[in-house]
């Protein structure tokens, strides 16, 4: 049998015997002279960064000019209400004058116990509880009635304010020792003698 040889056939690379074949894929660029648009490229690149670069220092001296302008503006804000203040301190000061002048101190009887956590005080003014952050005042002029609790056992001075519109509010305080109940029921009533008038 006779073998044919074709010198026009070329022997085609298959996966099979090539493993670095890979169909659809060219041939790599053999390494020589840059190209014209390689060069080109890199050009508006470069081109590109320094125009940025150049837009970047652009904003950042607006934006320091910008803040020099606020600085400025604040600091002469500051300077008109260190100015306009004197006169602000003069009206206060005149103001506090007249308030010490209304409230001129009354001699008198004061009566004020006190515990870790309220209070009982009785003074010109009226009654006035306090427990925590809670206060109630009573002036003597809506009081109906005043009256005062200690126990038989225990040290709780209780005070109960009867107003005229029949309610009634009271608070308690723990006494140090046991004597102090009588002395503080004597001093409250002296102060109620002075100030509380029964209608």
């Amino acid at each position: 049998m006779e073998q044919r040889i074709d010198p026009n056939t070329q022997p085609g690379y298959a996966a099979g015997t090539d493993p670095a074949y890979i169909p659809g894929l060219t041939a790599p660029v053999p390494a020589g002279k840059p190209d014209a648009s390689r060069k080109q490229r890199d050009q508006e690149q470069t081109d590109e960064e320094q125009s940025s670069q150049e837009r970047t220092d652009q904003e950042r001296t607006d934006q320091e000019r910008t803040d020099q302008e606020q600085t400025d503006q604040e600091q002469e804000s500051e300077r008109e209400i260190d100015a306009a203040a004197p006169d602000d301190a003069v009206a206060e000061t005149v103001s506090e004058d007249a308030a010490a002048d209304d409230k001129e101190p009354v001699d008198g009887p004061v009566f004020e116990v006190s515990d870790r956590r309220g209070s009982i005080t009785a003074d010109h003014d009226g009654v006035r509880f306090r427990l925590d952050d809670q206060e109630a005042e009573f002036g003597w002029d809506e009081v109906g009635a005043v009256e005062v609790k200690t126990p038989r056992f225990g040290r709780r001075f209780t005070v109960t304010v009867h107003m005229s519109t029949r309610r009634w509010f009271n608070a308690e305080v723990e006494a140090p020792a046991r004597s102090d109940l009588k002395k503080w029921a004597e001093d409250l009533d002296a102060v109620l003698d002075v100030y509380f008038e029964e209608s």
